[in-house]
């Protein structure tokens, strides 16, 4: 039988190993926070605590499997994950939280079984995934020729088709495509480019100011 201080200290530890992981999605405004992430690691921890002590009551009864219940927070963290997908346009945010979501219940399920160092290492990993890896991957796209553009233009059939041609017209694929409707009659256009080497900046600034519809050029870089 699992006694109380170590119980205290199992959900402690859920604690401060969540809280650390979900203040990290906190600062960066995603669907899931710190509560949301505290929350599921705490759940999966009691989850793996109520499984040993009612392993060890009835252990000579019954042929219980401890770790069964613990397979169920598993599958059943989809649910909760797939509620931070989200769809804007041609993209999808969302699954680095949902996966985040996911590692923390693992990370819960480990520390209720008294894996603590897995448990810690796993949470330093993922910290320095969501923040030095975010920042390589950010430098990695820019020398690929990626073009990330922001643009204000009409709201009006084929104006997306407007912009798509004289794009593909020099050869600039569009990898990434997101519209907003600013107000009445204007939407914002996001738009991840990728540009032959051929091609400049300056050159698709010039392209896009000299199609019709297009209002203005909000961010480029």
């Amino acid at each position: 039988m699992l006694s109380w201080q170590v119980v205290l200290l199992r959900v402690t530890m859920a604690f401060v190993l969540s809280g650390i992981v979900g203040m990290e999605r906190e600062f960066g405004n995603r669907p899931a926070g710190l509560r949301t992430h505290i929350l599921v690691c705490l759940g999966s921890t009691l989850v793996m605590l109520v499984s040993f002590h009612l392993f060890e009551q009835y252990k000579f009864e019954t042929s219980m499997d401890p770790a069964r219940l613990g397979a169920q927070v598993i599958s059943g963290i989809g649910f909760l994950g797939a509620g931070t997908i989200l769809k804007e346009g041609a993209s999808i945010r969302g699954l680095t939280t949902a996966a985040g979501l996911w590692a923390v219940a693992c990370i819960g399920l480990a520390v209720g079984a008294g894996f603590y160092i897995g448990a810690i290492m796993v949470t330093a990993a993922m910290v320095i995934t969501l923040t030095m890896v975010t920042e390589i991957e950010k430098r990695l796209i820019k020398r690929k020729n990626n073009y990330a553009l922001t643009i204000r233009a009409q709201d009006k059939p084929g104006q997306l088709g407007l912009i798509g041609s004289a794009l593909g017209n020099k050869g600039i694929s569009i990898k990434n495509v997101q519209m907003i409707e600013v107000d009445e009659g204007t939407i914002e256009i996001n738009l991840l480019l990728k540009l032959p080497d051929r091609v400049k900046g300056e050159d698709v600034l010039q392209l896009i100011s000299g199609v019709e519809g297009v209002k203005q050029i909000v961010d480029a870089r």
